[in-house]
Parts: C-alpha cells; sequence; structure tokens
C-alpha cells in the first residue's frame, strides 16, 4: 500500500540529523610500505639488499607465532623490500633509492590524490543536496513550494527529503517536480535536463508530466491546477498512464496514427 507522509494531515516530521563523513579505516599494508620507503630512502643496492634479508628473517620468526601468523602489514614490508632491491639492482651501480623518482610511488601519490579528490567533491554535493532539502522544506512548510523554480540536481534532493520522511511518498513535492518538468519550467527548459530526469526521477513522476503535457495540449486554456486526476492515474499505475499520455500525444499529433 503506498504510504504517504504527512500521515493524519499535517503532522510536521523532523529532519534528520547531518552525519558527519565517516573516516577511512587505516590500511596496515599501505602503512608498511609507506614506512619502507621511508626507511630506504637514499639506501643504495647493497644496503637494501641487507635490509631484505633482515625483513625476510623477521618474517620466518613470525611465522613460528600463531598470533603473528596473518601479519598484513610484516608481509607487505618484505613485498615492498623486494620489490625494491629489485629496482635497485635493476639500476645503474651507485643509484640510490629516491620515493620521488619511483614510478610505482607516484602512481600511488596520483591514485589517492584523486580519491581525495572524489571524496572531497562528494562531501561537497551532500552538503549542497541538504541546504537545498531544507530550503525546499522551509518553503513546504510557507507553503509556496509551487512558486519555487526547480533547480538542477533537485532529482536528488528529492530523495533526500523522502530518506529524511522515512521513504514516505511526498505528493507535493512530487507534483511540484512533475508540474515544473511538464511546463518545462526551471532547468527543465533545457531539453537536456528532461532528458536526465527520465533517468532521475520515479515513474509515477514521469507519468505525471507526461499526462500533464499532453492535456494541456488538448484544452489550450487548461491549468495544471485542474488536472488532480492526473497524478492520481499516475500514482495507480504509472505504466498505464504513460501508455495514455503516448496514445493521446499520437492522437493530436499530426500526421500521426492513433
Amino acid at each position: 500500500m503506498t504510504r504517504i507522509w504527512p500521515p493524519g494531515g499535517g503532522t510536521r516530521r523532523p529532519l534528520a540529523p547531518r552525519m558527519a563523513a565517516p573516516r577511512e579505516p587505516a590500511d596496515p599494508a599501505r602503512i608498511g610500505r609507506r614506512v619502507v620507503r621511508r626507511e630506504a630512502r637514499g639506501m643504495d643496492a647493497g644496503v637494501v639488499a641487507a635490509a631484505l634479508e633482515e625483513a625476510r628473517f623477521d618474517a620466518r620468526q613470525n611465522s613460528r607465532h600463531e598470533d603473528l601468523g596473518d601479519d598484513v602489514r610484516g608481509r607487505a614490508e618484505l613485498a615492498e623490500w623486494e620489490r625494491l632491491a629489485a629496482l635497485l639492482a635493476a639500476a645503474p651501480a651507485g643509484t640510490v633509492y629516491d620515493p620521488d623518482a619511483d614510478d610505482v610511488v607516484q602512481s600511488e601519490l596520483a591514485a589517492d590524490a584523486a580519491a581525495a579528490a572524489a571524496r572531497e567533491a562528494e562531501l561537497r554535493e551532500a552538503a549542497r543536496i541538504a541546504a537545498r532539502a531544507d530550503e525546499l522544506q522551509a518553503l513546504r512548510e510557507l507553503g509556496t513550494l509551487n512558486q519555487a523554480e526547480p533547480a538542477e540536481g533537485d532529482e536528488a534532493v528529492r530523495d533526500e527529503l523522502t530518506r529524511r520522511a522515512g521513504s514516505y511518498v511526498q505528493p507535493d513535492l512530487d507534483a511540484w517536480l512533475a508540474h515544473a518538468l511538464a511546463a518545462h519550467r526551471g532547468h527543465y527548459a533545457d531539453p537536456a535536463a528532461r532528458e536526465a530526469a527520465a533517468g532521475l526521477l520515479h515513474p509515477p513522476v514521469l507519468a505525471h508530466a507526461a499526462l500533464l503535457a499532453v492535456l494541456t495540449r488538448l484544452v489550450a486554456d487548461a491549468d495544471v491546477d485542474q488536472l488532480p486526476f492526473a497524478a492520481r492515474l499516475a500514482t495507480a499505475d504509472s505504466e498505464a498512464a504513460d501508455e495514455l499520455a503516448a496514445f493521446l500525444t499520437r492522437a493530436i499529433t499530426p500526421g500521426s496514427r492513433a
């Protein structure tokens, strides 16, 4: 059964508290590799080979202890000493290790920077969505939501408000988006935005918009506020509402067959 928010009329649901972004868990293997690289800086092939033998000795000793048998960091350190030993063995005599000239290290740093930038962008987008959700919620409470122009990203804001409401369907918000989409208001004036909405909005909202668009073409002086049945049809059976909209569009399009 479709659940409507707010239940019982005008009960106001408090907004969900903002959650801080979780910190990334520590990566023992990465820590181990970084420790080796710091220690190896300035070492030549002979010193690195000696450090490798010491790491192999430690690994053999640890293998005898059950509690150290799954030493992720230790295995990573050993593997890194082995890599550095091979790297310097293939380099000209007298070469010393420099992490800044290590292609593997630089590739990892670049990947880390890209991942950090992506996380920062996600946090900024989440903050933007939360702020816009607060704004739309305030407009709803003032009864002026229908006067607002939809903006890029409001599809995600709709999902955020629905999440805050415990996943209850919110007819006023869905109707606002459907009306804007049908009338090409706000950022929906851009055909690309309307095309993108097909993959961002829920089927009942899209079906509602499609019905509104074709009905206002059928009756030139019709106002969307006079067509509340379109929302009920779309909510009850969005596929049937889509088919009806397509049928009516063919019926009023010159040269098409109904």
